[in-house]
């Protein structure tokens, strides 16, 4: 009889670990999942940026986080909708900057945006103030009030004589960067006229325009629209011999664009890493302030500006942290 009650107590506990193997292996350990959404296409660097902070931060890619990525692939139209496919998807953050982090504020009010860089995200809506931006996004500024001067000064220093500056802009980003840039313009001295280009068909034709006017230089202000058709706008500037400044430094390291001043866009990205690690381990997204740049770097490409024509002073060269040769 005791031999019994023994068998039937081990078949009862040979039972119960089946069941507990069972329902372990039904129930894996859940691991946070990030969605990442862009205006462009891959490879995109910034993107590697942030993978490479999240190894830093011992983040394993498939192991202990995982990544679903959206791509508007240059039509930003396209962006409420992937928003929206990631909410669906309900990933405990979502990492955009710029526009695409206002199309995935518009459509949750409560999963986590990390912004790794926003021109304007006061004057865009998506936080109420630096400090404190409450709300559900927080992350880094990418501009602060004095860059679009500065992209002015150094194009009036590049071309002495320059009188006449086309700005592109885009009519989705906020227009404090306009506004910047007609002051710095009328401090100089220099005729500014403002392109309006919110579509990609819309390209060709401003520079047509620009060129009508007797632009002698271009300043393109910051727009996630603009970096995702980078590889356009330098192919137009080249054609059109018109000398460019840009607001991100691949667009002249990688895309032969003649010169840049920005913040360090690779630095931020991988710091927004730091955010979301944050998030994940239970801070407060509101009580994360906004992180302004403080490293800005001047990029100049000298084969560029050997296909225009045009000899760079040496006051501005002397000034550069990257020279193209």
């Amino acid at each position: 009889m005791k031999s019994l009650s023994r068998a039937v107590g081990v078949s009862f506990l040979a039972v119960g670990l089946l069941w507990g193997g069972q329902a372990g292996a039904q129930q894996p350990t859940k691991i946070p999942r990030i969605g990442i959404l862009r205006s462009g296409s891959p490879p995109d660097p910034f993107v590697e940026a942030f993978r490479q902070g999240l190894r830093e931060l011992g983040y394993v890619e498939g192991r202990s986080v995982s990544i679903e990525y959206r791509w508007a692939k240059g039509r930003d139209e396209r962006l409420p909708d992937l928003a929206a496919d990631l909410v669906r998807l309900n990933v405990d953050i979502i990492v955009a900057s710029g526009i695409p982090a206002l199309a995935a504020k518009r459509v949750t009010t409560t999963i986590p945006i990390v912004m790794p860089v926003s021109t304007d995200p006061v004057g865009l809506g998506l936080v109420a103030s630096l400090a404190r931006p409450g709300g559900n996004v927080t992350g880094f500024a990418s501009l602060n009030e004095a860059l679009p001067g500065k992209w002015m000064e150094l194009l009036k220093e590049t071309l002495p004589m320059v009188s006449r500056v086309a700005v592109l802009w885009d009519p989705a980003s906020s227009t404090d960067p306009l506004r910047a840039s007609e002051a710095a313009a009328r401090a100089l001295g220099v005729r500014l006229q403002t392109l309006k280009v919110g579509r990609p068909e819309v390209f060709g034709p401003a520079f047509v325009e620009a060129q009508e006017n007797r632009a002698e230089g271009l300043v393109v202000l910051s727009s996630s629209f603009f970096y995702a058709h980078r590889a356009r706008l330098v192919e137009l500037a080249a054609k059109h011999r018109l000398p460019t400044m840009y607001f991100n430094k691949d667009i002249v390291v990688g895309s032969g664009g003649l010169m840049s001043y920005s913040a360090d866009f690779h630095d931020l990205f991988r710091r927004a890493a730091t955010y979301v690690d944050k998030i994940l381990k239970g801070a407060k997204r509101a009580d994360l302030p906004v992180e302004q740049p403080t490293k800005f770097e001047l990029v100049i490409n000298l084969k560029t500006a050997k296909a225009l024509g045009l000899r760079i002073p040496q006051s501005v060269l002397i000034r550069a942290d990257e020279v193209i040769q």
